[in-house]
């Protein structure tokens, strides 16, 4: 049976304290590649990996009691981390900073925000 990420598993933390939860994610991961070219060859003899990139956007965001009272405001965070927890590790998205943040609300709903941030790291931990 599987088991999916809830908004209790994904959120964002600074210094281990949990500051908001997100209802779902979206990952997407690259990394830089370049080609090793043998003079006289007619194609690469081979690739090398280069620096990885993380861009993690995060979906119905809502603030938890601790950023209540930390007075979180999304626009100012910096250095912080983005952990989603799975039924067998936890993905810990680290060093990271938004690049966009968008707010939607509505008389019947509270506001809504969705955040993409640039991750500088990526570190899975056995649960």
């Amino acid at each position: 049976m599987s088991v999916f990420p809830t908004a209790r598993d994904i959120y964002i933390e600074i210094n281990g304290r949990r500051l908001a939860v997100a209802q779902s994610y979206r990952v997407k991961s690259s990394r830089d590649t370049r080609y090793i070219e043998s003079f006289g060859a007619p194609a690469p003899v081979g690739t090398v990996a280069g620096r990885q990139r993380h861009v993690v956007e995060l979906t119905r965001l809502y603030v938890t009691g601790e950023g209540f009272g930390d007075g979180v405001d999304f626009y100012s965070l910096e250095n912080f981390n983005i952990v989603v927890v799975k039924p067998d590790r936890k993905i810990i998205f680290s060093g990271c900073q938004w690049s966009s943040v968008q707010e939607q609300g509505d008389n019947e709903n509270p506001v809504a925000e969705k955040l993409t941030a640039v991750a500088a790291g990526r570190m899975e931990v056995k649960a």
